[in-house]
């Protein structure tokens, strides 16, 4: 079996930390220790610590989309695709390892400087408003992606204050009565 390259060791480690213990719980002594690098490799690889949290939301957008776009697959009609999004969203939440939305996760630990990791979530979350978009073409109702989007976003929110699935649900709920 290939080892992974010290670049994908660091990203990885630094992906699952960012997750699971945010951002600013996350210091790079940590990543280098957990990674099994040198400092000086993950200097070499990556200039700083926003460096490498801009590569982790760029990947971790790819991987979203990617998985938003297979669980909208499983339907046949622009409002099956899209429940079909929730649906994806709600078993998501019941695995442990769910923390929340990637994205809002770390916008709500950046002070309002910091426009580079902001602008990439902004790409982030801008992918997911034009899947809505594409998904809805046949009826070409891009007032409602937006409200679906709204209705999506909500359903993040909700879910990660009150660590329950009953805001997904809801939203899918609405959702329902949209079509």
């Amino acid at each position: 079996m290939k080892r992974p390259s010290a670049r994908d060791s660091i990203v990885s480690t630094a992906s699952r930390l960012f997750y699971k213990q945010g951002y600013s719980n996350t210091g790079i002594n940590q990543i280098i220790e957990e990674a099994g690098i040198a400092k000086s490799t993950l200097y070499q690889l990556f200039k700083s610590k926003e460096d490498l949290l801009l590569v982790y939301l760029e990947e971790t957008g790819k991987m979203t989309i990617e998985g938003l776009r297979a669980a909208a697959a499983g339907g046949t009609t622009p409002k099956e695709k899209i429940v079909a999004i929730f649906d994806h969203l709600e078993s998501l939440h019941a695995r442990p390892e769910f923390f929340g939305c990637h994205f809002l996760n770390i916008v709500y630990e950046m002070p309002d400087g910091e426009q580079r990791a902001r602008a990439q979530i902004k790409i982030q979350k801008d992918a997911v408003r034009s899947l809505f978009v594409e998904l809805l073409e046949p009826k070409r109702q891009e007032q409602l992606a937006d409200e679906i989007y709204t209705l999506f976003e909500g359903a993040l929110i909700g879910q990660k204050i009150h660590n329950a699935a009953w805001p997904i649900v809801s939203a899918k709920n609405t959702l329902g009565r949209m079509f």
